[in-house]
């Protein structure tokens, strides 16, 4: 299967470069905890980082982070993301379980990624040609029982984190 993609814009170059740094000034060498970073892009132009937190429990990927980074800075519409490598890695491709959130969450978004051709900028509804998608009506619903379930009193057996 041929995935359509595009050639990298300046802006492309920039966003690589962005979370290059981010990962490089928070990299602790052979036992880091931070191996990813990633930058996305808002419709306006503003830049939002993010690093993993590897812990053997699991952990926030990089494009995760970088999200709610954005989010959290009042960026809703989001336009490009990419994440890199530490060690000079460069660019890495999104993990499944990012791939869908980004295609739930943002389906117009682009992401940078390595392909036979070089690194290259790819919508993600054509990384996830076949992806099950969950309508807004269906990721906001969860979020309202989320949302719900956090304000009825806690039994006893309760994990501390939603």
């Amino acid at each position: 299967m041929t995935v359509p993609s595009r050639e990298l814009t300046p802006d492309d170059l920039e966003l690589i470069e962005f979370a290059r740094e981010i990962v490089d000034a928070n990299s602790d060498g052979d036992v880091s905890a931070h191996t990813m970073a990633a930058a996305v892009r808002g419709a306006d132009g503003k830049i939002y980082g993010g690093i993993n937190v590897y812990h053997f429990t699991g952990g926030p990927c990089a494009e995760l982070v970088a999200l709610g980074h954005a989010r959290a800075s009042g960026a809703r519409e989001l336009s490009t993301i990419v994440a890199v490598g530490d060690a000079g890695r460069g660019p890495v491709g999104p993990c499944g379980r990012d791939r869908q959130v980004l295609f739930d969450y943002h389906p117009g978004i682009r992401v940078l990624l390595p392909t036979p051709d070089g690194v290259r900028s790819v919508r993600i509804e054509d990384l996830l040609p076949l992806a099950e998608h969950a309508s807004r009506a269906q990721v906001l619903g969860r979020l309202r029982k989320n949302r719900q379930a956090r304000t009825e009193p806690p039994s006893p057996t309760a994990r501390a984190c939603r």
